[in-house]
């Protein structure tokens, strides 16, 4: 599985890193930056509450 990031559509809420801390870092300004676009075993969970965490749908999850 993988998370991808439509950094376009990243507004900087930082919303998606509360629920996937090691998963997503924030920059500087706070917009979303994907440590690694391979969810790890057992991130599952996680990558999923930050794409749904994110109000302008900038995250998605792909198999």
């Amino acid at each position: 599985m993988k998370l991808l990031l439509d950094s376009t559509r990243c507004q900087g809420y930082g919303l998606c890193q509360e629920p996937a801390p090691g998963l997503i870092d924030l920059d500087e300004w706070g917009y979303a930056q994907v440590r690694e676009t391979e969810v790890p075993r057992g991130g599952e969970e996680a990558a999923t509450a930050a794409v749904d965490a994110c109000p302008n749908a900038a995250l998605r999850l792909v198999k």
